[in-house]
């Protein structure tokens, strides 16, 4: 009966073991619901910090408000401020301009200031009579490769003819002065309605003559070793131009 006493019966000792069991197991879930909580939590606050936006950076303050500023710290009036900043947007120098070529062309400088034009003086009007003769413009050639004589031949066709006419003439004579008169006349129409404001086409010729110029002298080697002279001869081409009333 001593030894039957001694020993515990299946019953009782199943019941010491299973209280300490049925106490850990309810701590071990407490202990696991807390850890789910956390990190339920942890990812909700990670969430909602990628959904929330991200701060702007704030801008440069403006130069009104950075004057409010330096006043309010350093304790300088607005206006002392504002004087400031009037001196150094003066001494702020102009920007340079890039070249053409992506910015990589040298600065030029900035443009100079247009001079303002010069005021032209009023063109005269030639008068009419110069000491009771009208007026006579002139236009010279010189040094023109021809002699003379042909060049006569020619400016006899249109001497006292008006001007369309004298057009007319040398256009149509076959001979290679008319070209140097043709220039001449058309020379002297723009002197004419340049320098004295007269109408080209009411205009006649007055006087055309041809004046001897220096010859150039050349050699030509003949036979038996002898040598004639060559003379290249040139003239002086003159013709003036008046209005067809006088």
């Amino acid at each position: 009966m001593a030894r039957d006493a001694g020993k515990q019966s299946p019953g009782d000792v199943g019941t010491k073991v299973d209280q300490p069991s049925e106490q850990a197991g309810a701590e071990k879930a407490q202990l696991e619901a807390q850890e789910a909580a956390q990190a339920a939590g942890v990812e909700e606050a990670a969430e909602k910090a990628q959904r929330a936006p991200r701060p702007r950076r704030r801008s440069r303050p403006v130069e009104g408000e950075a004057e409010g500023t330096a006043a309010e710290e350093t304790g300088v009036e607005k206006e002392a401020a504002g004087a400031v900043a009037d001196v150094k947007i003066e001494e702020k120098p102009a920007p340079r301009k890039r070249g053409s070529r992506g910015g990589r062309g040298r600065a030029t400088e900035p443009a100079a200031e247009a001079a303002p034009p010069k005021e032209q003086p009023a063109r005269r009007r030639a008068p009419e009579r110069v000491n009771g003769a009208a007026p006579v413009v002139r236009a010279q050639a010189k040094y023109v490769r021809t002699s003379a004589r042909k060049a006569r031949m020619v400016c006899d066709h249109i001497r006292g003819k008006s001007v369309d006419e004298a057009r007319a003439i040398l256009a149509y004579t076959p001979r290679a002065v008319a070209r140097d008169w043709s220039k001449l006349l058309e020379s002297a129409i723009a002197n004419a309605e340049h320098n004295h404001e007269l109408v080209g086409d009411d205009l006649k010729v007055l006087a055309a003559f041809a004046d001897e110029g220096p010859t150039l002298k050349r050699f030509r080697p003949r036979a038996m070793g002898r040598a004639t002279r060559i003379r290249k001869r040139t003239s002086h081409l003159t013709i003036t131009l008046t209005p067809k009333e006088s």
